[in-house]
């Protein structure tokens, strides 16, 4: 049985929202008029589909869009419609069209957004609803939008550093397995012909070969595993906090992962307690978004020691994952009452910084896996023109 969403006004001529589970549009309409309601409005509800997750730089798109079209004075529900109707993305278009039904029914803009966790963060939800409290919801919007922008250029970046390792390291694997299934044999077989004794090296590199054709499935359902092994230890909570810590914990990377965490963290406090969010609430929608165990708890311990009536600076300088610069300016902006400003400066700073992090890791790593790709490659084919350089000497 269909389930329908009704906008009712009451005898006392109060309007009211609700849904009502009967077979057909009429039968609504009836049953509301015998309950001395005047109709106006009936819908069948629509069958929420949560669909893919909305890329970040089309809610950045869409909500430059609503900002101006606010700020330029069009309603909310006009704004919205036009949204729906432009937007090239089809889950957002959706999303948007499911918002107007919701804020046509009476719902806040940011109750209306709430519902559609993969496009609209905890963040983008609670920005809204300070913006609605204080009727400054286009002037929310555009910093919402130039946060997400820069949130979105820093994880950009990071990717950016770790797809240029990544590559590299899939070819050299894919080298070596090519070498060790399809030439390695050739040799192997000439070898066998002439019952020459062949170097250690040589051996070496024959048994891997002989190991990967005959156990490839092996290999294969061992890295599989691995895989989905690493995957269930890391949604735990211990397992997330150890690996997080390892990775914060690395040379160079380590460093780069840091530096987006910090920027992320202040730029996403600084942009939430400017636009009137409470601190506490903040801070624990700043945790939530950090993308780092580590990081999260942190965040959370100085939470409760802004609810125990201490300050912020105290508890992330415990935690050892922040800078002292950035403790000290927090520290700063706490005592003066500019911690939103401290926090973008801080925020402006680290973006820079996570700039010449990622351009250091690039040059480190090009040489790096170069190196490695030629020495394993390198070595193996060595490995296998020892026997070669054998035979030329014994005939001569």
């Amino acid at each position: 049985m269909p389930v329908f969403e009704y906008t009712a006004r009451t005898a006392t001529g109060q309007e009211t929202t609700g849904t009502v589970d009967l077979p057909s549009r009429e039968d609504v309409v009836k049953h509301l008029r015998q309950n001395r309601m005047m109709v106006i409005r009936v819908r069948e509800q629509q069958k929420r589909k949560k669909g893919g997750r909305v890329p970040t730089r089309d809610v950045v798109i869409f909500t430059r869009q609503f900002a101006t079209m606010i700020n330029s004075g069009l309603p909310l529900v006009q704004a919205l419609d036009i949204l729906a109707q432009q937007t090239e993305n089809k889950v957002l278009a959706g999303v948007t069209r499911q918002v107007v039904y919701d804020v046509e029914s009476g719902h806040t803009l940011a109750d209306a957004l709430d519902k559609h966790k993969n496009a609209f963060s905890q963040l983008f939800v609670n920005m809204v609803a300070a913006g609605e409290a204080g009727g400054i919801l286009d002037t929310i919007l555009l910093r919402l939008a130039t946060f997400l922008e820069k949130n979105d250029a820093i994880i950009r970046k990071v990717k950016g550093a770790m797809i240029y390792p990544a590559v590299i390291f899939s070819v050299a694997i894919i080298a070596v397995v090519v070498l060790l299934v399809f030439v390695i044999p050739t040799f192997e077989s000439m070898f066998a012909s002439v019952n020459l004794e062949l170097p250690l090296p040589t051996r070496v590199v024959i048994g891997m070969s002989q190991l990967l054709q005959g156990f490839w499935w092996l290999f294969l359902l061992s890295i599989i595993a691995l895989f989905f092994l690493t995957k269930q230890y890391y949604a735990t909570e211990g397992g997330r906090l150890n690996i997080d810590r390892a990775l914060l914990s690395m040379p160079v990377l380590g460093d780069l992962l840091r530096k987006a965490a910090v920027s992320r963290f202040t730029r996403t406090l600084s942009t939430l307690l400017s636009s009137g969010v409470s601190i506490l609430e903040g801070l624990e929608i700043t945790a939530r978004t950090a993308g780092n165990q580590v990081i999260h708890n942190a965040v959370m311990e100085s939470r409760g020691s802004i609810a125990g009536g201490e300050t912020i600076a105290s508890p992330l300088e415990k935690s050892g994952v922040f800078p002292p610069m950035v403790t000290s300016m927090i520290a700063v902006g706490e005592a003066t009452g500019g911690l939103d400003e401290m926090l973008s400066k801080i925020a402006d700073f680290y973006d820079d910084e996570v700039d010449a992090a990622v351009s250091a890791l690039l040059s480190l790593m090009e040489p790096v896996m170069i190196v490695v790709l030629g020495v394993v490659v390198g070595g193996m084919i060595v490995a296998m023109y020892l026997p070669i350089f054998d035979m030329i000497n014994a005939v001569q």
